[in-house]
This record gives structure tokens, C-alpha cells and sequence, in this order.
């Protein structure tokens, strides 16, 4: 069978680096290729950062990061096609996430904004590129997020077999597959490594807490922990989805205010468990047992994984390795399958998930010509 090249690429809201992955779709599985990840330059983290957060002059630091974020992820699949023998004339097309800088479905007019300009990484590459898979989902009265869960659906579901999986980036997102025909279920559950990382990043310039082993020193704090539970995203209804717009460095000075006296090793395991138990609750309302694989750098994360598999003693816990898919890679090749289902013109939203009134094709391509 002829093969089916395409390239993923996904940049979240952990901002740790762009992967990007060549996939094979010729398959009843997809087979990944190649992996790279392309460092974020300090540089332009900050910019990013910056932009995430209202200020002044953004029409043009959000025109300038746009081509820069562009040319940054045309330098990761150029970097991907170094390390194998295919060339860019087999990719069929790119599949760009973009850098989510501002989500914010729930206004009167709600909008989503991912940049990385297309055209930039199409002429860069030599090769098509679909992008900007969440807009139509918005104008169809979604969330435009999460948009993972169709992959999850025809990648890991089985009949007879309840399972939930977890991905767990700077936001973290669940997708139900009950097993039978009813309908798959997904939505954001809060923070995943983002909290986290900004107050380790914050305290001691590291980028992330490595295998949780900081949290692991600390003792959480019951009075903090309920405080950040009681943010009221955590009692939303699904479909729901979220990002830095609420849960940001900001909102966690002015969370952190009455509890100065903590130990900052505190406030990391405090934290930790925060992402533990608004995963496990929503888990939770959905089954009391199951199996649960995890992809996403959360899976990477030995405390957070310990601490999981302690709130949900009715489910399985593993990664997705276990289903055939590296778990450092899965959203990558997300958005890999989601500009096949562009290219052959296959719908690649669940609306049961995000909420938009009918299935749609998701994407605009832009030709390299």
C-alpha cells in the first residue's frame, strides 16, 4: 500500500518546545515516522508570555510573533525531514496546531487565536499546510477545543471496554470512550503542568519539576488546596474548555496572597494536587472504574501519576504506550490525523465535545505553490 505521509505539529500552552512528527496513515493505525522537538528561544517565550496577557501595542507584537512563530515551525520540520530519508515531496501536508494566545469560547461572541502563520511555514517547507482547526468549530457554537478526542475515538476505543484517556500538557483534557455506541465524551479539566511549572519556573528557574520530585518534598496545604478547588471553572458542566485565560501566574499571586507563611515546596505539591484532584473528579462523575491512559508530559511525571492512580483505585493506570502510541507524541500526531481528515475532506470535530451544532471539516489549507 502506498504510503500516507503527514506532518503534526503542536505547540500548547506549556509553551515547552514545538513537536513535530511524520506520521503514516496507510495503515489501520498510524505508524509514527520521525519525532523532533525544536526549543521556543528565550526571545520569543517571552514575547509569547507577554501576549497571552492583555497589554499595549498587541495588533503589532501579535503580527510580528505570528511570522516569527511561522518561521520557528518551519525550522522544526525542516529539522524533522534531516533525520529520515523522506523527502518533503512525499508529505502530503502539514498539520499546524499554531501557539494558542488567547481562547476565550464563552464571550458574547467567543473566539479562539492561534498563531504561526501558515503561509510562512508553507513557503519555508515546500510543503501544504493545514491550519486553523478550531475556528469552524467556534462559528458552529463550540469551543473550538478540545479537538483531540475524535483522534482518541478511531485510534483507541474498543468495544466492551471502558476507557478514559488523559493528556495532560499545560492544560489538561479527558476523553470518555464508553465502550459501545454512545457518544464519546471529552472536555478540559483545568490545569495540568502549567501551574506547576510557572511556580517552579518562579522559585527556582527551572523549567519543570522533574518527575514531581520537588512536589514529592512537600507537604500540600488542605486550606490552599480547597481554595483553588472552589474556582468555579471546576463546576462547570461539560462542554467546557479553558487555558491561560484563567488559570495564569496572576490568578496564583492573588490565590497564593493569604498563604504566605507556606513552605514553597508546599505550594508545589499543593499545586500538584490541584491538577490531581480536577482530573479525578471529573473522572470520577463520568465512571467509578475503567481504564485510564495518560499521554501528554503529565505522563512523564512519576509523582503526578503515584498521586492519580491513588484518587482513582477503580481504574487501570497506564500511557498510552500500552495502546500503541508514545505518549511524548500523541497531540502531535493529533493534528497529523486531523489535516488527513482535512485533506480528504472527512469531518474531525465531535460536537458531543465541544458543544458546535454538526460535524464539520476542520481547517484551511495553504499551498506551498
Amino acid at each position: 500500500m502506498k504510503n500516507a505521509y503527514y506532518i503534526g505539529l503542536m505547540s500548547g500552552t506549556s509553551m515547552d518546545g514545538v513537536d513535530a512528527v511524520l506520521v503514516d496513515f496507510s495503515g489501520a493505525q498510524p505508524q509514527l515516522i520521525a519525532s523532533h522537538t525544536e526549543a521556543i528561544p528565550s526571545h520569543l517565550l517571552k514575547g509569547l508570555q507577554r501576549l497571552c496577557s492583555p497589554s499595549t501595542d498587541e495588533i503589532n507584537r501579535l503580527g510580528r510573533l505570528d511570522r516569527n512563530v511561522g518561521q520557528l515551525f518551519a525550522l522544526a520540520v525542516n529539522n524533522l525531514l534531516a533525520k529520515c530519508a523522506i523527502a518533503k515531496e512525499e508529505v502530503i501536508a502539514i498539520g499546524s496546531h499554531g501557539q494558542t494566545v488567547r481562547h476565550m469560547p464563552n464571550l458574547e461572541v467567543g473566539f479562539t487565536l492561534q498563531i504561526g502563520d501558515p503561509n510562512t511555514i508553507a513557503t519555508e517547507t515546500g510543503i501544504d499546510v493545514i491550519a486553523d482547526f478550531r475556528r469552524k468549530d467556534i462559528a458552529l457554537g463550540g469551543q473550538g477545543a478540545p479537538l483531540v478526542p475524535a483522534f482518541h475515538q478511531q485510534t483507541f476505543a474498543e468495544v466492551g471496554k471502558k476507557r478514559i484517556i488523559l493528556n495532560i500538557g499545560g492544560i489538561a483534557n479527558i476523553t470518555y470512550l464508553p465502550g459501545n455506541s454512545d457518544q464519546v465524551l471529552g472536555f478540559d479539566t483545568g490545569p495540568g503542568n502549567t501551574l506547576v511549572d510557572a511556580w517552579i519556573q518562579q522559585v527556582k528557574s527551572e523549567p519543570f519539576d522533574r518527575d514531581g520530585a520537588w512536589a514529592a518534598s512537600g507537604k500540600t496545604d488542605q486550606g490552599l488546596l480547597t481554595q483553588l478547588l472552589s474556582h468555579p471553572y471546576f463546576s462547570l458542566a461539560y462542554p467546557k474548555s479553558t487555558g491561560r485565560e484563567l488559570f495564569n501566574q496572576a490568578w496564583l499571586e492573588q490565590q497564593l496572597s493569604p498563604f504566605n507563611h507556606l513552605d514553597e515546596e508546599d505550594i508545589q505539591s499543593t499545586l500538584l494536587d490541584l491538577t490531581c484532584h480536577s482530573i479525578a473528579q471529573d473522572i470520577i462523575k463520568l465512571s467509578n472504574e475503567g481504564e485510564l491512559f495518560v499521554c501528554g508530559g503529565g505522563a512523564f511525571n512519576g509523582q503526578l501519576m503515584q498521586r492519580l492512580a491513588a484518587l482513582l483505585p477503580g481504574y487501570k493506570l497506564d500511557t498510552t504506550s500500552a495502546l500503541g502510541v508514545d505518549p511524548k507524541w500523541a497531540e502531535g500526531i493529533a493534528f497529523a490525523w486531523l489535516a488527513m481528515r482535512n485533506h480528504l475532506d472527512l469531518p474531525a470535530n465531535l460536537p458531543a465535545v465541544t458543544g458546535a451544532s454538526r460535524e464539520a471539516v476542520l481547517g484551511g489549507r495553504f499551498s506551498a505553490k
